[in-house]
């Protein structure tokens, strides 16, 4: 699906959650490619519902007309203790998205996240924070998988994440400012970005030239607003409907588009909405998305919406 310059595809996500595996685990690998098809889309991320041979997985994603993205990868590059391990397994799954067309790694540091760091005890509520010394190590730890990353050819993009040591606005700016902008880009996230507490569009226009991906995603502003104020835990606020599909939320999504379209951006745009599917239903949901894009990226300056 192409929509004005830029391709776009769907996550899985917005059907089969892979934090909480109750949540759309009825899916089947073939129901949902038969769905991105139906809706047009050009791109998915992987999904632990698809098959991990990736011969078998490319055949089956060509067949409906689609392109595997990218894949979520969690590392824990603070603890140095870690390093050599995680670089191994990072080598592994850049090597895995090489051989299946990928050009974008998108990394996360999960260390010290109360739902991602297989180290915290069940029930862990609070993200333990980096010391000046653990910054250190998340940011060596990251250049060095972002030349692994180029040595396939292909970006290190990463991903601020609620949950995580690199969630605001702040995190973010120290992150990128202690990294080399040749080897560790930036996933730009709109509704992380909007749940973390950062303005969308600033962190856009603060962080344009380090963007190498996209993730569109909107908020319920009422739905937040009692997460912030009961400390409700991520995975959990997902399960309360914190975020949608663009223009379902509180983010105005057509200055973003501007500026996108200003700045020149031309990779991925990637359709997402955390949502339990038997609620909303993520086909109409998509369906949604889509219609609401079109209208907004209609009247961009640089090209005619197609």
């Amino acid at each position: 699906m192409r929509i004005h310059r830029w391709s776009f595809g769907i996550s899985p996500i917005n059907w089969v959650n892979e934090d909480d595996h109750s949540i759309g685990d009825h899916y089947t690998f073939e129901q949902l490619l038969d769905d991105f098809a139906k809706l047009g889309f050009s791109g998915t991320e992987m999904c632990r519902k698809f098959p991990r041979d990736p011969i078998e997985l490319k055949r089956r994603l060509k067949e409906k007309g689609l392109q595997l993205t990218s894949q979520w990868k969690g590392v824990i590059f603070s603890d140095p203790a870690l390093r050599e391990q995680e670089l191994a397994a990072y080598r592994e799954h850049v090597a895995f998205l090489h051989q299946m067309g990928a050009s974008h790694v998108v990394t996360c540091e999960i260390g010290g996240s109360p739902h991602a760091d297989p180290r915290r005890a069940p029930g862990a509520a609070q993200v333990e924070r980096l010391s000046g010394e653990q910054w250190r190590y998340v940011a060596e730890g990251l250049e060095q998988a972002g030349r692994i990353c180029r040595e396939y050819g292909m970006k290190l993009v990463y991903h601020y994440h609620a949950g995580t040591v690199v969630e605001g606005g702040e995190e973010i700016d120290r992150l990128m400012s202690m990294t080399d902008p040749g080897l560790v880009h930036l996933l730009y996230d709109t509704g992380h970005a909007y749940y973390g507490g950062s303005d969308p569009l600033e962190l856009l226009k603060k962080h344009a030239d380090r963007i190498a991906y996209v993730h569109l995603k909107d908020v319920r502003g009422e739905v937040l607003e009692r997460v912030r104020a009961e400390r409700i835990p991520f995975v959990e606020s997902v399960k309360k409907g914190v975020f949608t599909v663009p223009g379902d939320g509180s983010i105005d999504f057509g200055p973003i588009f501007q500026e996108l379209d200003r700045r020149g951006y031309e990779g991925w745009m990637i359709i997402e909405a955390e949502q339990d599917p038997l609620i909303a239903d993520p086909y109409c949901y998509a369906e949604q998305a889509i219609a609401y894009i079109r209208g907004l990226t209609a009247g961009l300056p640089s090209e005619e919406a197609s």
